[in-house]
């Protein structure tokens, strides 16, 4: 043993100059306990202290302990010290001092890190480098450690980067591939608007790997950004006409004859996100041949599957689609497992978008019999995927009975799924209501605690707005209670049934009233306390249905009276107080018949429904049948949220003297100057403009979120909470808020989560300071994930420069005194609103809102108003006094400031 150790020892020595590094490994090695490791780690941490504290310790010896140290952390041992010196090494001009620092930064910083903000300054240097490894190194690292501050100051050196003309391939690639990053971690970084042309043309490039690395990012971007980067069309046809068609492409990228299989597929994918034309019938009819090389059959297969993704995307009833599904046929049939599973992944598809049973029927069995595939999961759970999207009417029936066969004996992992599926293609394509409850029973059977609440109280919905399946549905629910093994969810529909139901069933044989309490309340006291409340519930409506058996129940509500579940106890003392009333009218309102459920979309179905991974790329169909396409497809073509308030008018300078031909305008803020504000519906800018005059209320709401703002301030300073309501039932996840702030500064003084919960409410803070009355409205974007959507909300936030006055009371002589030393322009600037009623009041109440003081009984002319303010900022204070001059006659109002 010893003598092997040594001969590794040896050659990590003929191989390595850090001698002291390969010593202390082997040290390491040799420790057979934890104590003596332990003992030998905190010596050698001594030591290391010892020799960063000599200030002539020269780059090579930074190296070798710094190695050291990262050995000790990789094997677990916390490091606390030594990550200066290893920001030093970044700014070393030797690779591998540069290197090792570059490797220690990211393994011990991390990008919640304070001492991040140190090596921004090198990361950056080395960017800009000519020196293309130490740029590579920076790429990397940026990547590696990711975090906010990090990427939001690197971004556009990366950009410039990707889109130079100037950089090798080598750096452009890693430039890409680092921005792709970047994005997927913070989107709202990445200015998408102002970037998309110039990333568009690096579809352009020769290159055929800076092509793959552009084509990743483009995929990424199109799916949030469609418009903007529609110009890829044109150029991803046209690439892959070159390369499949006229064979024009560097021969280093020909893997086992396939030309650049792994660009093709990227190029195809970005294709689906459009209608485009295509080059498929080459690809696809390529396809059909016998390769015996497993490598160039991996390769051809890899480009067909997603040239007949596309081709569906294109065409779904292109003859072309018939033959790819050929070859995917003879597929299933082999013994390929990552085949098998593709195929029935792309033949899902091909049952999402067009008549399964048309190009897919004779498949049929094969499919079912992947069911029983013993050794993979994958398979399975694929095959019933594309069992469900081939369901149609004609073989429902087949198909939910081999689904049933399947699910006493499937895998756990997936069965609360399988019973979904099941239940959802019993009711979409039933022929007989009481094949479905039949079915169901069946289900509830079966699967045991797989069965969710939603299953049955979709069966209680259908149930109830079906009128004749009522008699069979409370019948066949009966007999279910009377047999020795019954689910707790059976007893739940039982009692919602019988209770609402029961009673079209008393004339059949073994329905009497008391039969029908004696096997509900045989279930009572084996289930849970929601169970038992729901049974309390129906005894109440047993009561109204047949008052013959009220008796027994009244003992069963006495005997609960005292019981310690508080639930249970409150329903039983409120029944029974309403069963003793000698008032029946009461008892007749509360059980009242159930109205017929509003359609509000399938409870299951919105069970079922799947999130797709905030990092992947994002479905073109979903599994299921071509119905169930259609709700994916309205969400791709919503557009984004608008922004919130109109575009602005800038305020000028003008003549003093007022005319009925000056130009009106329409509100008193409409000529208040914001950043990024595109128009949006009235009722939106109305609350904007009420938070420009009050403290608090809702600046945003619509069917997702509602956003508030609260704020108070003192002098130059203020702060402002924006809080940020989830409406929804689905989480908001990669939560994010970008500012934007030009001559005010503001900042952040708590941020808000990256994932805000369903129905919950969270804020952002913001600490205010004003530097100067010339300042524009700061900005915010809020963007994030909610159920499969990406939603982008541009916002400006009410802050302007009123917000920063105080009142200021002054005589008539002090007033007209001080206007008269201000003079005209450009210290006075006019504006004229135009109105179809002049209203003093409430404009008085306007310019109240506004923090000014009204100046009373200054003008003789009572439908004039004066006011004044106190404008505070950093650098000082500046009085500010006003004047309205009102002309009825005219319907204007001319505001002097």
């Amino acid at each position: 043993m010893s003598s092997s150790n040594d001969k590794n020892l040896k050659f990590f020595q003929n191989h390595n100059s850090m001698n002291g590094l390969v010593n202390f490994i082997a040290e390491m090695r040799t420790c057979r306990i934890r104590d003596l490791e332990q003992k030998r780690v905190n010596k050698e941490l001594a030591n290391i202290r010892a020799k960063f504290k000599d200030p002539n310790l020269n780059g090579y010896n930074k190296k070798k302990y710094i190695c050291k140290l990262l050995y000790m952390y990789i094997i677990g041992y916390e490091i606390d010290f030594g990550h200066v010196e290893a920001v030093n090494l970044l700014n070393s001009t030797k690779y591998s001092e540069k290197q090792i620092g570059y490797l220690a930064v990211t393994l011990l910083i991390n990008e919640t890190n304070d001492l991040i903000k140190l090596v921004v300054h090198s990361i950056r240097k080395d960017l800009i480098d000519s020196n293309e490894v130490f740029c590579c190194l920076a790429l990397h690292a940026i990547a590696n450690i990711g975090g906010r501050d990090l990427s939001e100051t690197l971004v556009e050196d990366i950009f410039k980067l990707f889109t130079s003309n100037s950089v090798s391939p080598f750096v452009k690639k890693k430039a890409g591939l680092c921005l792709l990053k970047i994005y997927r971690r913070y989107p709202e970084i990445v200015h998408v608007n102002e970037w998309a042309a110039e990333i568009l043309k690096v579809l352009d490039d020769r290159n055929l790997g800076v092509l793959h690395c552009a084509a990743c990012l483009v995929t990424a971007l199109v799916q949030n950004y469609p418009d903007q980067f529609s110009g890829c069309v044109t150029k991803v046809i046209s690439k892959l006409n070159q390369i499949v068609v006229f064979g024009d492409f560097d021969a280093r990228y020909l893997y086992y004859k396939i030309p650049a299989p792994w660009l093709q597929i990227r190029l195809l994918r970005i294709l689906q996100y459009y209608p485009p034309q295509s080059v498929l019938k080459k690809v696809i009819s390529s396809s059909d041949v016998t390769i015996k090389n497993h490598n160039q059959l991996n390769a051809l297969n890899s480009v067909l599957f997603e040239s007949a993704n596309l081709a569906l995307h294109v065409n779904p009833t292109s003859p072309l689609i018939e033959q790819a599904c050929k070859i995917f046929g003879t597929f299933l049939n082999g013994k390929d497992t990552n085949l098998r599973y593709l195929s029935m992944e792309t033949m899902a598809h091909v049952a999402a978008t067009g008549d399964p049973l048309k190009v897919l029927g004779q498949y049929q069995n094969q499919v079912i019999q992947c069911l029983s595939e013993k050794e993979d999961i994958s398979i399975r759970r694929r095959a019933l995927d594309l069992l469900y999207s081939m369901c149609n009417r004609e073989n429902a029936r087949v198909i939910v009975e081999e689904m049933l066969n399947y699910l006493s004996n499937s895998d756990y992992e997936f069965q609360e799924e399988l019973v979904l599926k099941i239940a959802i293609v019993a009711e979409k394509f039933v022929t007989e209501y009481t094949w479905y409850v039949d079915v169901i029973l069946k289900l509830i059977t079966t699967a045991g605690d797989a069965a969710s609440d939603s299953l049955w109280f979709r069966v209680v919905q259908i149930v109830t707005n079906i009128v004749d399946l009522r008699e069979y549905a409370a019948y066949t629910i009966l007999q279910a209670l009377r047999q020795p093994h019954c689910h707790e969810v059976t007893v739940r529909i039982a009692g919602h049934i019988l209770g609402e139901f029961g009673h079209v069933i008393v004339e059949s044989p073994g329905c009497s009233p008391i039969e029908q309490f004696m096997a509900l309340h045989s279930k009572f006291g084996l289930f849970s306390s929601a169970t038992r409340s729901i049974l309390l519930s129906t005894y109440l409506k047993f009561i109204n249905l047949f008052p013959e058996i009220k008796g027994e129940i009244i003992k069963v509500f006495e005997a609960y009276q005292y019981v310690l579940d508080t639930e249970l106890q409150q329903r039983a003392c409120e029944y029974l107080a309403i069963a003793k009333m000698d008032n029946e009218q009461i008892l007749q309102t509360v059980c009242e018949e159930m109205p017929p459920y509003p359609e509000r979309g399938n409870l299951l179905l919105n069970q079922l429904t799947k999130k797709v991974n905030d990092t992947e790329d994002l479905r073109t169909w979903t599994i299921g049948g071509k119905e169930d396409q259609k709700e994916l497809k309205e969400k791709r073509e919503q557009l984004v949220v608008q922004d919130l308030v109109s575009e602005p008018v800038q305020m000028k300078s003008v003549s003093r003297v007022a005319s009925p031909t000056s130009k009106p305008t329409q509100n008193l803020f409409d000529d208040v100057k914001l950043q990024h504000a595109p128009s949006t519906p009235e009722a939106i800018i109305a609350n904007y403009k009420k938070l420009l005059a009050q403290p608090n209320g809702v600046l945003y709401e619509d069917n997702y979120m509602q956003i508030g703002v609260k704020a108070e301030y003192q002098g130059h300073l203020g702060r402002l909470a924006v809080f940020f309501g989830n409406k929804t039932k689905f989480p908001f996840t990669n939560f994010s808020v970008r500012e934007s702030f030009d001559s005010i500064v503001i900042e952040v003084a708590d941020r808000v989560a990256s994932i805000i919960p369903a129905t919950t409410q969270l804020h952002q803070m913001y600490n205010i300071q004003c530097d100067s009355p010339k300042f524009v409205s700061p900005s915010i974007t809020i963007q994030f994930n909610c159920d499969g959507d990406f939603i982008q909300i541009p916002l400006t936030l009410p802050i302007i420069l009123t917000k920063f006055m105080s009142s200021c009371v002054l005589s008539s002589t002090d007033f007209f005194t001080r206007w008269k030393q201000i003079g005209g322009p450009p210290k006075e600037v006019q504006l004229t609103v135009t109105t179809t009623v002049v209203d003093i009041d409430k404009v008085s109440k306007v310019i109240g809102g506004a923090s000014f003081s009204i100046l009373e009984n200054l003008d003789p002319n009572p439908d004039n108003i004066t006011f004044a303010g106190i404008f505070s900022s950093s650098k000082g204070k500046f009085g500010c006094l006003g004047r309205v001059e009102s002309n009825r006659e005219y319907q204007v109002c001319d505001f002097l400031i």
